[in-house]
């Protein structure tokens, strides 16, 4: 069975992440996957919104350590920095259903989305420092944008995990669906997007997200900086660590 799965349905394609026995941590099979299916999508006129969603009880526990260390050089050309360009080149709305941890990547790939839903059992965190490393996916700009500098350097220095209730508040997520399924409201909500004239859309959108290139630049400068605390000694002991878990 695939890693990640794919449904079109009504102009959403829906992409789900399937790795329960790793805790939907992404490795780069699923990255791969990943960038396919979002420029199939991007380029095919019948898919007019995205949507990300895990399992019942798990998001995505971010990367897998293991796999991620033997990727090689974050350079273009590597399946994650891929996968993040590939976001970031998105022109359709893309939407988010949370449920259960949400780590890392898990939780910056939320601040690319338009819309994003999580019930009560969503955790967040992005523990990077906490792994000797540095906020990924333009973090470092997008958040202190949308929370302010000291809550963001909170969650990204310290790194600790933080609830549903906490992200709504900071407005990292539209709302708490709690009455019905996260994964069907969160549909229900794309679909309105799909519905609606997709020039406009698109458009909209983009006006929206008119910073996109200072996004990009500090994404790269992150993978930069990320690379070279990869290969760091401290890193090294925090991974050990880690894997020894």
């Amino acid at each position: 069975m695939s890693l990640i799965q794919v449904c079109d349905a009504q102009g959403v394609r829906v992409i789900s992440f399937n790795r329960p026995e790793k805790r939907n941590a992404f490795n780069l099979e699923m990255y791969q996957q990943l960038t396919e299916y979002l420029i199939q999508g991007e380029a095919d006129n019948n898919i007019r919104a995205f949507m990300f969603k895990g399992s019942e009880t798990c998001f995505t526990a971010g990367n897998d350590i293991a796999d991620f260390l033997q990727s090689g050089t974050l350079d273009n050309h590597h399946p994650t920095v891929k996968f993040l360009l590939t976001v970031l080149s998105i022109s359709k709305p893309m939407v988010a259903a949370v449920s259960g941890a949400a780590v890392g990547i898990g939780t910056t790939l939320l601040l690319h989305c338009d819309l994003v839903y999580a019930d009560s059992t969503a955790k967040f965190q992005m523990p990077f420092v906490q792994l000797a490393l540095v906020p990924e996916a333009a973090s470092s700009y997008l958040l202190p944008q949308l929370v302010g500098h000291q809550k963001a350097a909170e969650l990204l220095l310290l790194g600790e995990p933080f609830s549903a209730k906490t992200a709504n508040e900071l407005n990292i997520i539209n709302a708490i669906i709690d009455t019905v399924s996260v994964g069907d409201f969160a549909l229900q909500q794309a679909k309105k997007l799909a519905a609606l004239p997709p020039q406009s859309m698109q458009a909209s959108r983009k006006l929206l997200r008119h910073n996109q290139q200072a996004v990009k630049e500090q994404m790269e400068k992150e993978l930069i900086e990320f690379d070279v605390r990869l290969q760091s000694n401290e890193a090294k002991v925090r991974f050990n660590a880690f894997l020894k878990k």
